[in-house]
């Protein structure tokens, strides 16, 4: 699709939340909450002409590599939240993206993202084969206080819980859908950090995807004040996830 006349480098997209979206407390789901952080990007992709339809007549997509996510409170349900998103470095076949969410004016959220362009059918990062000089970029205008960075793995970590990759669990793309492993290990936290809010920020690598019927492995390490998650096929890594708690 062309470039849209309504592009802009900086977009802005409202939503209101609803009740599917919300945990019991009331509160915004943290997966919700990524759901639409990633839902404001595609749609600033798309406007942008860099959408996943554009990018497949090149058998290209963006996949996520890796994510920052800093909390200061949950939007409640029926808020109605303001998701802003700017690009901070577009080049080759990497970009970061960074966003924030604002209910009433009060900035709730700041994410980092970091994007890379993966052909669908060879099933690895290339060049993107797509123009985008016309995206303004911002590399000093920071989401987040700190950037993402490669989560320490410890090798004492706990196993916890075993999976089958199914069918619900795939994306557009054919792979395991970033927000799916942020539930499988969300699940697996006592309910009291999730429902009084104690995560101050969550970090998440992906390291390898995953596919339909792959087994995988869910491990876990607990200290104070941070929970690192990781998942393993065959013993080798595949994501990670850092909960940093209040």
């Amino acid at each position: 699709m062309p470039v849209s006349s309504d592009f802009t480098s900086i977009y802005s997209k409202e939503y209101e939340i609803n009740f599917t979206q919300c945990l019991p407390s009331g509160s915004l789901k943290y997966t919700e909450l990524c759901n639409l952080l990633q839902l404001t990007a595609a749609e600033h992709a798309e406007i942008g002409g860099i959408s996943f339809t554009d990018m497949q007549e090149f058998d290209q997509a963006w996949v996520l590599s890796r994510m920052r996510v800093e909390i200061s409170a949950l939007p409640k349900w029926k808020d109605t939240v303001t998701v802003k998103t700017w690009i901070n470095s577009l080049e080759n076949s990497r970009s970061v993206r960074a966003l924030e969410m604002y209910v009433n004016g009060e900035k709730m959220v700041g994410c980092e993202t970091f994007w890379a362009v993966f052909n669908t059918q060879k099933r690895r990062p290339e060049l993107l084969n797509l123009a985008h000089d016309h995206f303004e970029l911002y590399p000093d205008v920071r989401a987040t206080e700190e950037g993402f960075s490669k989560i320490d793995i410890n090798p004492e970590k706990e196993e916890v819980f075993s999976k089958t990759v199914i069918l619900s669990d795939l994306d557009i793309v054919n792979h395991v859908n970033n927000v799916k492993y942020l539930e499988w290990c969300m699940d697996l936290v006592d309910e009291n950090i999730i429902l009084k809010q104690k995560v101050k920020s969550f970090e998440m690598n992906f390291m390898k995807e995953l596919s339909l019927r792959d087994k995988v492995m869910i491990h876990e390490n607990v200290s104070d004040d941070c929970i690192v998650f990781s998942i393993t096929k065959e013993d080798k890594n595949c994501y990670a996830l850092q909960m940093n708690l209040k």
